[in-house]
């Protein structure tokens, strides 16, 4: 099991990236959680074994129909054994 925080900026408030982003996971089966975050970007915490994390971090890099990702960061964190993946 494997912990990424994800920070994700360009236009990707109000185009259902967050909506996608939790269909995209749970399909994926991976956990966490996504939410806007005030300067218009969007974070989020994951967790799941590193090939679907892979996989995950790789649709993040453009994420829903109608968003514009123009950047995307992410770092290990501590595992925190989330159940569901939320939006928040």
């Amino acid at each position: 099991m494997t912990h990424v925080n994800v920070k994700i900026f360009g236009e990707v408030q109000g185009v259902f990236f967050r909506h996608s982003a939790r269909l995209k996971a749970r399909e994926i089966g991976i956990t966490g959680f996504v939410k806007n975050e005030p300067d218009g970007a969007v974070y989020m915490e994951a967790e799941g074994d590193e090939k679907k994390l892979g996989r995950f971090l790789e649709w993040c890099q453009h994420g829903s129909e109608s968003a514009k990702v123009e950047t995307v960061e992410s770092s290990p964190g501590n595992v925190k054994g989330f159940s569901d993946f939320v939006i928040k």
